[in-house]
C-alpha cells in the first residue's frame, strides 16, 4: 500500500512505512490511476467529496456546543478558542505538527525528493496541503516545471524592488512586492467581471501557483540587491524549486544548502490556522481579497518580532553570548548567561511556545541535519549546550510555561554556516516557505464558498456587565 503512495522509492523503504489511507477527502494520500493529472484536475475532482462531507457534517452536528470561551482567553489574545478550519495541518501540544495527518518524519520518507537528494521537496508537500494525497515523484517533477515556468516577475514590480532603499527591512520590501503584483491577478480581473462564485476557486488557483512561483525570485532580488552585488541568476527550468532560490541568493553550487533549503522551505510551510501570518492570510482572503493582498497581509503579521522575526533575533541572541562565553562552553558558563539573560528582563529567544510543550519536531528536523552536515561547528555546539541547558534554567525561573526550544531557536545557525549570515534577511526565507502553506487553504476556502469571517467583539464595559449576568 505504501509503496503505491511513494512511486519510485525503493521496495525496502516503501514496505517498511505503515499505511497512510483514510476514507474523507483532502485528508489522506490514496491510490488512483497511474495517469498523471495536474494539481489543478486532481483538486478539482476532490472537490465534490469535500463539499458533501461538509454539508452532511454541519447538518448532523451544526447546533452543536463544540468548546466553551473564557473571560481569560477573550483577553489573552483568543488563546486555545477552537474556532477555525484549517484542512492542511493540526498542531498538537504533545506529539507536534501533523501535515494532513503525517508528521514532519513521515513527510521527509514519504515525500519525493531531487534525483540524489535526502530532503522532501516542498512542491509535494504542497500538493499534499491542498489535496491530503502523497504526490507521485512524477507529479512534483510536473509541479517543479510549472512553477518555473511562472517565475519571472514583471519590470516593473522589479523597479519598485530596485528603487527601495537598502536600509528598509527586507520583509517590508518583500511584502511591497508582493502588494503590487495585484495587477496581474486574475482572481481580481475575474471578479470584476461579474464570474460565478463557484468559479472562484480556479482563479484564486491560479494566482496562488504564480504567486509561489515568483516569490524565489523577488526574494532573490532583495537579497542581491540589500546585501550582495545585485545580480540574480536565471531561473535553470529544469531544476527544482529549492534549487532555483538557492541559485538566486547565490548559494546553487552548495549543495548541502540546497538540501538545507528544500528541509527549511518543507518543515515552515504551515503551523495550524490560529498563528498570525496564516490567520490573517485566511482572514483577508474571506473579503475575497486576492491571494497577493492576502499573502501580504500575512508577511506583515509574520514580520513581527513575535512571530517569524524570531528567528533573526535567536540568532542575533546567541552571537551576542557567543562573544561572551568565547570557547568555554561549559554548563556553568551557558547557565550563568541565560540567568542573566533571564535576570535583565528579557526572554530566552527561541524557547517556549503558545501551543507545543514539547521540543519543536521542526526544531528536531533541523538538528537531525545539523549532526550529520556541521557536528563541529562551534555555533552548533552552542546551539546544542543551550538545548541541553535551557530547560532546566526556565523551568526553575519557572514563568515559562513550555521550556522547550520552538523552530526559530536552530535555523539560523545553519543558514550561518553554509554563509547565509544577513539575520535581517532570515523571516524573508521564512516567508517563502509560509505562502507554500497558507495559500492552500485560500484556494480551498474559495472552492468550499466560505463565508468572511466576523466573529463578535465587546467593550470592557459591556463585559463586565455580562459577567456579572453569568
Amino acid at each position: 500500500m505504501a509503496a503505491a503512495l511513494r512511486l519510485g522509492n525503493s521496495a525496502l523503504r516503501a514496505t517498511t512505512r505503515a499505511p497512510f489511507i483514510r476514507s474523507t477527502a483532502f485528508t489522506a494520500a490514496r491510490c488512483y490511476s497511474a495517469k498523471t493529472q495536474t494539481l489543478k484536475e486532481r483538486f478539482a475532482e476532490l472537490l465534490p467529496e469535500k463539499i458533501d462531507q461538509i454539508k452532511a457534517l454541519r447538518k448532523e452536528h451544526g447546533s452543536k456546543v463544540i468548546d466553551k470561551v473564557t473571560l481569560d482567553q477573550v483577553y489573552g489574545g483568543a488563546r486555545g478558542i477552537k474556532c477555525l478550519v484549517w484542512e492542511g495541518s493540526v498542531l498538537d501540544s504533545e506529539e507536534g505538527i501533523r501535515f494532513r495527518g503525517k508528521t514532519i518524519p513521515e513527510c521527509q520518507e514519504l515525500l519525493p525528493r531531487a534525483p540524489g537528494g535526502d530532503e522532501p521537496l516542498p512542491e509535494g508537500l504542497f500538493w499534499l496541503l491542498l489535496t491530503g494525497e502523497v504526490p507521485t515523484e512524477q507529479q512534483v517533477r510536473d509541479l517543479s516545471a510549472e512553477w518555473a515556468a511562472r517565475a519571472e516577475i514583471p519590470k516593473y514590480v522589479e523597479e519598485i524592488i530596485d528603487r527601495c532603499p537598502n536600509d528598509l527591512h527586507p520583509m517590508a520590501q518583500f511584502s511591497m512586492a508582493i502588494t503590487a503584483l495585484e495587477k496581474t491577478s486574475t482572481f481580481a480581473k475575474a471578479y470584476a467581471k461579474g464570474v460565478h462564485k463557484k468559479d472562484y476557486w480556479g482563479y484564486t488557483f491560479d494566482d496562488s501557483m504564480d504567486l509561489i512561483a515568483k516569490l524565489p525570485a523577488i526574494a532573490g532580488r532583495i537579497y542581491q540587491n540589500v546585501f550582495k552585488g545585485g545580480k540574480v541568476a536565471a531561473v535553470q527550468k529544469d531544476q527544482d524549486y529549492s534549487f532555483n532560490f538557492a541559485n538566486m541568493l547565490g548559494f546553487g553550487e552548495k549543495t548541502d544548502f540546497v538540501e538545507l533549503m528544500r528541509l527549511y522551505l518543507t518543515i515552515h510551510t504551515d503551523h495550524e490556522g490560529g498563528n498570525v501570518s496564516a490567520h490573517t492570510t485566511h482572514l483577508v482572503g474571506s473579503a475575497l481579497s486576492s491571494p497577493y493582498l492576502s499573502l501580504a497581509a500575512g508577511l506583515n503579521g509574520l514580520a513581527g518580532p513575535l512571530h517569524g522575526l524570531a528567528n533573526q533575533e535567536v540568532l542575533n541572541w546567541l552571537t551576542e553570548m557567543k562573544k561572551a562565553v568565547g570557547d568555554d562552553l561549559s554548563d556553568e558558563s551557558i547557565t550563568k548567561y541565560l540567568w542573566d539573560t533571564l535576570n535583565s528582563g528579557r526572554v530566552v529567544p527561541g524557547y517556549g511556545h503558545a501551543v507545543l510543550r514539547k521540543t519543536d519536531p521542526r526544531y528536531s528536523a533541523q538538528r537531525v541535519f545539523a549532526q550529520a552536515k556541521m557536528p563541529d561547528d562551534p555555533m552548533f555546539k552552542l546551539v546544542s549546550q543551550v538545548y541541553k541547558i535551557a530547560p532546566k534554567v526556565l523551568t526553575e525561573h519557572g514563568k515559562t510555561k513550555n521550556p522547550w526550544p520552538n523552530v526559530d531557536a536552530h535555523s539560523g545557525v545553519l543558514l550561518q554556516y553554509y554563509g547565509l549570515t544577513e539575520a535581517s534577511y532570515y523571516t524573508v526565507l521564512f516567508g517563502v516557505s509560509r505562502a507554500i502553506g497558507v495559500l492552500p487553504q485560500v484556494i480551498i476556502d474559495r472552492a468550499l464558498g466560505a463565508p468572511i469571517e466576523r466573529p463578535k467583539s465587546f467593550s470592557t464595559d459591556k463585559w463586565v456587565e455580562i459577567c456579572k449576568k453569568l
